[in-house]
């Protein structure tokens, strides 16, 4: 049975090349009036489900919204984690994702010849406004890639905050990659080296899926490991969270019992502390001047250090690749040539023509990488300055950058059961 639904399927999508390679030929010129019958094929609605997408997106970012901070309450936002999951994670494969429309942003803002999709713009845009307005709904169970984790997760072992931090420096890293790579026309890092599409689609590069399932089994003893350690759109929406209008807060009344923050997955929830260092105004003033130069230092190092390896980055691009092909190809000839030279040559293409290109990317490598080599700097010098920060407080606090708006606390809270028993 599944070898006939096997030779049914390769008929079905051969049938149609089939037909069109026919069609390419003259047809014979008839005298009996005989008249041909028009073939029709069904051709799904992309754009249709495209916009299906987009009002599906919204809907469920709205409905985590009204349940974390409205109901106060995380069976919602479960019930959202299952249908991203099957919807967007293994019905559509998980593309178009707000993630990987991180570089279709950025190549659009760069190059005017680019033409970016609407639906592309909308995945991209509407978290971040979700973001803005109420927290990080998207992360919490919309995104098939973080509900996939949170559907796992059984324990939290908890990092260190020194760990964690240190760790949270590499989708910064990733990001800054990705932005480098898109804009310069080289290549989609997050498409390339995403580790749960191979899941979703049941098949791909071999060596993503062994990484996504082996965050998989991560996900079940640490709470989503690839969204807060390697997850380049999450830092990114952190960013809006730290200034959203509405954010998730601890129950008012708190009795200090620490469940919550045993709960939480991300470890975002900080719990009171007071802080015994006491330092004096003098000292105090003498730290903030070594932060202020400490910090442009660190920029300045990571500008220079990626300035001079911009270069090298640039392999990265197919043309940079075939120019050294080429004269390779140019200094030791062989009888036959590689294809790439061989397809570039019967094309029409000049060598003035390519290195002239090539000259002109490599520009854009070294610029855009002194950039991304400064803003990296500065990163990782604002993660040792804020780990050597000490704050007092005397209540329990959300972390509105961390929180990824996913209730757990809310079910864990003995004050809050009470308040939606009462309701």
């Amino acid at each position: 049975m599944k070898r006939i639904l096997k030779i049914l399927g390769i008929f079905a999508s051969v049938s149609p090349l089939v037909a069109e390679a026919q069609n390419r030929f003259p047809k014979p010129d008839f005298e009996s009036g005989y008249i041909y019958p028009e073939f029709s094929y069904f051709v799904p609605d992309e754009m249709l489900w495209n916009t299906v997408d987009v009002v599906l997106l919204t809907i469920m970012m709205s409905v985590v919204a009204w349940a974390v901070l409205h109901r106060r309450k995380r069976a919602p936002v479960f019930i959202v984690s299952i249908i991203s999951v099957l919807y967007f994670g293994f019905f559509r494969s998980g593309c178009v994702c707000s993630i990987g429309a991180i570089q279709n942003v950025a190549l659009a803002l760069t190059d005017s010849s680019y033409s970016m999709p609407v639906f592309v713009f909308l995945v991209f845009i509407l978290p971040i406004i979700f973001t803005f307005l109420f927290g990080r709904v998207f992360c919490a169970g919309v995104c098939p890639f973080g509900a996939l984790q949170e559907l796992v997760n059984i324990r939290d072992f908890r990092l260190s905050k020194a760990v964690s931090s240190v760790l949270g420096i590499i989708p910064w890293i990733y990001l800054i990659f990705a932005i480098l790579y898109a804009v310069t026309r080289s290549r989609f890092l997050i498409c390339q080296f995403d580790p749960f599409i191979g899941i979703f689609r049941m098949g791909g590069d071999f060596g993503m899926i062994i990484l996504g399932g082996l965050l998989l089994v991560a996900s079940v003893f640490t709470g989503r490991p690839f969204c807060r350690f390697l997850c380049p759109y999450g830092v990114l929406l952190s960013l809006f969270s730290r200034i959203s209008l509405l954010h998730p807060s601890v129950t008012p009344k708190c009795i200090n019992c620490d469940l919550c923050r045993n709960a939480c997955p991300v470890d975002a929830i900080r719990p009171p502390y007071e802080n015994k260092i006491k330092e004096s105004r003098a000292a105090g003033v003498n730290r903030l001047l070594v932060y202020f130069v400490f910090l442009p230092l660190m920029g300045l190092s990571g500008a220079l250090l990626l300035h001079v390896a911009g270069d090298s980055f640039s392999h990265a691009n197919k043309n940079v690749r075939l120019h050294e092909l080429i004269m390779q190809n140019e200094a030791n000839p062989q009888d036959v040539q590689p294809v790439d030279v061989e397809v570039f040559f019967s094309q029409g293409g000049t060598i003035d023509e390519l290195a002239s290109r090539v000259s002109e990317i490599r520009r854009q490598f070294i610029s855009y990488s002194t950039i991304a080599g400064a803003l990296i700097g500065l990163i990782i010098g604002a993660t040792l300055i804020n780990l050597s920060l000490k704050r007092t407080r005397k209540t329990y606090e959300i972390d509105s950058a961390s929180c990824i708006n996913c209730g757990r606390c809310f079910d864990y809270c003995p004050k809050n059961q009470l308040i939606n028993k009462t309701e």
